[in-house]
């Protein structure tokens, strides 16, 4: 395995992300449950951080492919990847995640890391001349574009029915054993969400950093490579690196045992105040939100999603109930991730060329 310097110097960075990206959506998968004081801030941390990591197996083991990372890794045509586009749109990713979670804004990972790699992509294409090709694979990127909308809409539904269904049935319960009950699966609806943002938040470094060795592979004139066709590359990478889906979820894993608490007092307290009831509510509809999209092989963002589910939960009391002010900003903060990244990531690019 000779890998050049700048790689070697991708992989490092992309499991930093990763690291980032885990302590930045941490307060996705532990907000509810903390605000509720179900558990401690570490407990929670803790408890997500397993369910981050034991995806791994169930996506390798039990599912058997990663369709998220296969995703990003062909969101640009393969044409426009170099290993300079890809450490520049990194780099963008990095910063801007570092920056949102310091000014306590829970913004998209996936969609800043998504925006960097386009934006350095297309800074890239400027400097070639290869008409007819696009530079954006529409097929893989279009549909996550839409659901930046869809999955918190989608979240929103299902967590509304399923509040109104609970409460339906538990109107003649008593309460507090009610509420004993609902602390309990709390612990239950966390592990689910945490499942299903490890599975979908690791793939999209597995995928950065698979078009990366992909890259090397083909331009070094590896046989294996250079005779299979786009489609089948990324599976066969997966095998033979197997290190790498394993290192993402490790690394996505120990970012969230370190907590990002700003976030945590956004989402857990800001939006609307969330009982144990409306916290399995808002967890299930957001799990069941990231494993339709993880099926379908399509890359959300775990911050929208759960953000949707809370609204929903909110919305069964009131729409009053939901702080519309705060979601408003959220929503702003979504809408500038993909450009600013992309803007950045170019920016970012036209400097390493300056050097490389």
């Amino acid at each position: 395995m000779n890998f050049p310097t700048l790689l070697i110097l991708i992989i490092v960075l992309a499991f930093i992300f990763d690291y980032i990206n885990g302590f930045h959506d941490a307060a996705n998968s532990i907000a509810t449950i903390v605000s509720t004081k179900v558990l401690t801030p570490f407990q929670a941390v803790l408890w997500a951080a397993i369910f981050n990591f034991a995806a791994f197996f169930i996506s390798k083991y039990l599912i058997g492919e990663f369709k998220i990372g296969n995703t990003i890794a062909k969101s640009v045509n393969e044409h426009y990847i170099t290993l300079e586009v890809i450490f520049s749109g990194l780099l963008a990713a990095i910063v801007w995640n570092l920056i949102t979670w310091w000014f306590g804004i829970p913004s998209s990972s996936s969609h800043t890391l998504l925006g960097g790699f386009m934006g350095a992509a297309i800074a890239h294409a400027g400097t070639l001349s290869k008409d007819g090709i696009d530079v954006i694979n529409y097929a893989k990127v279009i549909p996550t574009f839409l659901f930046i909308f869809a999955a918190p809409l989608i979240g929103m539904f299902i967590a509304f029915w399923i509040t109104i269904l609970i409460v339906h049935l538990f109107k003649r319960s008593n309460p507090y054993k009610a509420e004993t009950w609902f602390k309990r699966l709390q612990l239950v609806s966390s592990a689910a969400f945490s499942l299903g943002h490890g599975g979908n938040d690791a793939q999209k470094v597995m995928g950065i950093i698979g078009a990366a060795i992909i890259f090397h592979e083909v331009s070094t004139g590896n046989p294996t490579y250079t005779s299979l066709d786009s489609a089948h590359r990324f599976g066969h990478f997966v095998v033979d690196y197997w290190w790498v889906p394993f290192c993402s979820f490790l690394a996505i894993a120990l970012g969230t045992m370190s907590g990002g608490w700003k976030i945590v007092k956004t989402m857990g307290t800001r939006i609307t105040k969330v009982s144990p009831l409306e916290g399995v509510s808002a967890e299930t509809a957001g799990a069941i939100t990231l494993y339709i999209s993880e099926h379908f092989g399509i890359p959300v963002s775990t911050t929208h999603t759960i953000t949707g589910s809370i609204i929903g939960v909110g919305a069964t009391k009131r729409l009053s109930a939901v702080r519309w002010g705060v979601t408003i900003n959220l929503l702003w903060a979504w809408i500038i991730t993909i450009p600013i990244s992309a803007i950045m990531a170019a920016i970012f690019y036209f400097i390493v060329k300056l050097f490389v």
